[in-house]
């Protein structure tokens, strides 16, 4: 049996090797195209395989207490369908708002589908799980912990979104959980915006929906319930950045790279986990050195992750260095995911600045062309970095001993977080 402890010896320090040793991908670009130039929107839609969709109309919420009450009663108005996916379904007075709303629809007759990520929430597991499906809303749960599915656990649905009647979507950052509401632990509310879609773009975002209904449970969303005639509802170009870890090469990666290395004056960034790969780091370098103003917000003390935050500044020198502002942000956690782009583009979504989101997760964005709603994002933007302190590459280089000594063997994070 020696030969079988050797092969299995062998084996586990492949798999070992494979899950934290992979190299990354050294994205960059052949030719800088500006975001300005004619030929950019048809090099970002054929590079990320996404269809173009003029006559958008974008509402922007900021912060639980605004988007909370809108979604729900977008629930409460639909007449045919309630698509709903979460990374995070979190049992609390929000929760019961939600259950409550989507079982009175179901109630009605209404098709209420909701997937949900088996590990993210797994505390909805139990009583208000039955009440939903009492209520004869249809619930799948998203990569369960089952012996076939094991080589896909790292592998989790991050999106966001929830579709009303096939004309309405809500996306961004929150899912649903008291802490973007109300103060959690005796901390500000999480900061974080969601935005309502209405026109075209729906349909391509209904497919996303639709996608891992389908790989939940088999079935193929069909019929006007999900996909009615679609019109133009106001004045914002806009697509959708799908991905998942079937490539690597993610859209939304290509999407981040295209849109920041296409800046030609500002490229403002708010993300919760900020582990940018090397590729990404040298853009960003290269960015400021050229002359483009680069911003980067994060949470401060209040993090809801320690480890990743102190993974996130070991890698800020180089960046402070060559120019880029990090700003740590200083009421709570925040939570906000946004990209904005010389006030002409805007990205919101679930996608982090790191390598989960751009390799493991299956994540959801829209990019946003409308200069409207770049300064809407970009006058939250700035009160975010009032309450955020910067931090300065001296004040960097003078981090605490421990921090220095713990950063290096945090590492490990800037691949799997």
């Amino acid at each position: 049996m020696d030969w079988l402890s050797t092969a299995g010896a062998v084996f586990l320090v492949w798999l070992v090797l494979v899950f934290l040793f992979t190299p990354g991908i050294n994205y960059h670009l052949a030719r800088r195209t500006s975001v300005h130039a004619d030929d950019f929107l048809y090099t970002l839609q054929s590079t990320c395989q996404a269809a173009l969709h003029h006559g958008n109309r974008v509402t922007i919420f900021t912060n639980g207490p605004e988007f909370y009450p809108a979604m729900v009663e977008a629930v409460r108005s639909a007449t045919r369908s309630v698509n709903l996916e979460c990374y995070i379904f979190q049992p609390g007075k929000i929760a019961d708002q939600f259950i409550e709303a989507l079982s009175e629809r179901a109630r009605l007759g209404i098709n209420v589908t909701v997937v949900v990520d088996a590990i993210g929430s797994f505390n909805l597991w139990g009583r208000p799980l039955q009440r939903l499906r009492e209520a004869g809303c249809r619930i799948e749960s998203y990569q369960p912990l089952e012996w076939h599915r094991l080589h896909r656990l790292n592998n989790r649905t991050h999106r966001e979104l929830m579709i009303i009647d096939g004309r309405t979507a809500f996306i961004g950052g929150a899912g649903i959980a008291d802490w973007w509401a109300y103060p959690h632990k005796g901390k500000a509310p999480w900061r974080d915006t969601m935005a309502r879609i209405e026109g075209p773009i729906l349909a391509a975002l209904q497919g996303v929906a639709a996608e891992n209904w389908l790989e939940c449970c088999g079935e193929i969303m069909t019929g006007p319930d999900y996909f009615p005639n679609l019109e133009r509802a106001g004045e914002t170009t806009a697509f959708v950045i799908k991905s998942s870890p079937s490539d690597r090469a993610t859209a939304s990666r290509v999407a981040f790279q295209l849109l920041m290395e296409g800046a030609d004056h500002h490229v403002l960034i708010a993300t919760p986990y900020f582990l940018p790969d090397r590729a990404l780091r040298t853009a960003l370098v290269n960015l400021a050195r050229r002359g483009v103003a680069v911003d980067v917000i994060v949470p401060g003390r209040h993090t809801d992750q320690h480890w990743v935050r102190l993974a996130s500044r070991r890698m800020w020198g180089q960046l402070l260095a060559a120019g880029v502002r990090v700003h740590e942000y200083r009421p709570g956690m925040t939570h906000n995911k946004m990209l904005i782009v010389d006030e002409l583009w805007a990205v919101l979504g679930t996608t982090n600045i790191d390598n989960r989101s751009f390799e493991h997760n299956d994540e959801v964005n829209v990019a946003l062309r409308d200069p409207e709603v770049a300064r809407r994002l970009l006058a939250d933007y700035r009160q975010d970095l009032l309450d955020s302190d910067e931090i300065t590459h001296e004040q960097w280089k003078r981090r605490p001993l421990w921090e220095k000594i713990v950063g290096p063997f945090v590492w490990i994070l800037e691949r799997q977080q």
